[in-house]
């Protein structure tokens, strides 16, 4: 079958298509003929290795896993022998690890129905940025005043709509360009940060999806008692790649009156079957910037980094 891989990190560059043996369903694996994939600023992070802490669980001199992305929407091809959910010919989304390929294979706890009103493509961006939304925003109450930082991105486009969903009055952060969109998402109100300050003591929660603001900047934002919620960090750094402001917001949060937090996505059913209630339900929907054919996949990645995409980019397999 024709994949991605790459055999050292780096950048883009690293990525080739090349055949690769099938995998095979065991356990409670299940076989995905790929439809689409979708690409997540994870897979630059596996592609790269970087922050270098990655390296300790991917592979300190090149990467054990050799076909990239997770993101994946496709028709069950085959299923392991203790899978209980899914059988052949069903259409899922979900996670799995090497997604940029014709066939994956995936956790059958990370899989599961995908949303009947959604196309395989459409289907392919939700799972980890929505899913990612999704769990920041759990101790969100509704008629709260929320902050979407990096509201037109990945997970931002995601958390304006779920935000809404849960009844709080949304603030989104982003820049010029994708004012309208953002107010297209239903945000009540938008700040283009490249114009306009985030006021102080305004939000009773904060999520930050950028991840290049500040500890200080972010609890500035905050009601003495609210709630900030951290997504990713991706500022500069080689070791920690910004990982220690999430360290060093949970060393704090028993010290003060804000609750400050870091978001560690679990990437499962459950999860994803919320999801496909709302999206079937008309109350979230993806936001594709651009669409990408297998073959063409580092220059999906290659747009992830050199460039703030609008929403999600998907790969067509």
């Amino acid at each position: 079958m024709k994949a991605i891989v790459h055999d050292r990190y780096g950048e883009a560059d690293v990525l080739r298509l090349a055949d690769v043996p099938k995998p095979v369903a065991q356990g409670k694996q299940v076989l995905v003929q790929v439809r689409a994939a979708g690409v997540d600023i994870g897979t630059w992070h596996l592609m790269a290795g970087r922050p270098y802490m990655v390296r300790l669980a991917t592979g300190l001199r090149g990467p054990r896993q050799r076909i990239r992305g997770r993101d994946v929407a496709g028709v069950v091809e085959a299923v392991g022998p203790e899978v209980t959910r899914l059988r052949p010919g069903d259409e899922v989304y979900g996670t799995c690890d090497g997604s940029f390929a014709e066939y994956a294979v995936g956790a059958e706890k990370r899989l599961t129905r995908k949303p009947a009103n959604l196309s395989f493509e459409e289907a392919a961006v939700v799972p980890i940025s929505a899913g990612t939304a999704y769990e920041g925003l759990r101790s969100l109450h509704s008629g709260e005043r929320a902050l979407i930082i990096g509201a037109a991105g990945a997970v931002g486009s995601f958390a304006v709509q779920l935000a809404k969903a849960r009844g709080a009055h949304v603030t989104g952060v982003c820049s010029t360009s994708k004012v309208e969109l953002v107010r297209e998402l239903g945000a009540d109100k938008v700040i283009d940060y490249t114009r306009e300050e985030i006021p102080a003591a305004a939000y009773e929660f904060v999520l930050d999806t950028a991840g290049n603001r500040s500890l200080k900047e972010l609890r500035r934002a905050l009601t003495p008692r609210g709630t900030l919620v951290i997504v990713g960090a991706e500022t500069e750094g080689k070791l920690f790649g910004g990982i220690d402001r999430g360290l060093r917001a949970m060393l704090l949060s028993p010290f003060v009156g804000q609750r400050l937090s870091v978001l560690v996505s679990s990437e499962n059913f459950q999860v994803y079957d919320a999801l496909r209630e709302l999206v079937e339900a008309g109350q979230v929907m993806p936001v594709i910037d651009r669409r990408y054919s297998l073959a063409e996949a580092p220059d999906a990645v290659r747009r992830l980094t050199e460039t703030h995409a609008r929403g999600k980019l998907v790969i067509t397999v």
